[in-house]
């Protein structure tokens, strides 16, 4: 079983997108899903971009995950 933790896009370069999950950046393919931009939240599986989330539950569920900007 995976868990996956949304992470939000910062750069894109190309096909690549730059995703900040709480500081740590991670480079991940936006083939898959094409109509991403800067600021979108998404969740990554081996290393593709394969859904964007919207922000009130990517934040939500990193409320849970203890990992808002707020704490």
């Amino acid at each position: 079983m995976c868990l996956s933790v949304p992470g939000r896009i910062v750069e894109i370069n190309g096909d690549k997108a730059v995703v900040d999950y709480d500081g740590e950046r991670r480079v991940a393919s936006i083939s898959l899903k094409k109509d991403v931009k800067v600021g979108d939240y998404v969740i990554v599986s081996a290393k593709f971009v394969m859904e964007v989330i919207p922000e009130e539950e990517a934040k939500k569920t990193l409320e849970l995950w203890g990992k808002t900007d707020d704490s």
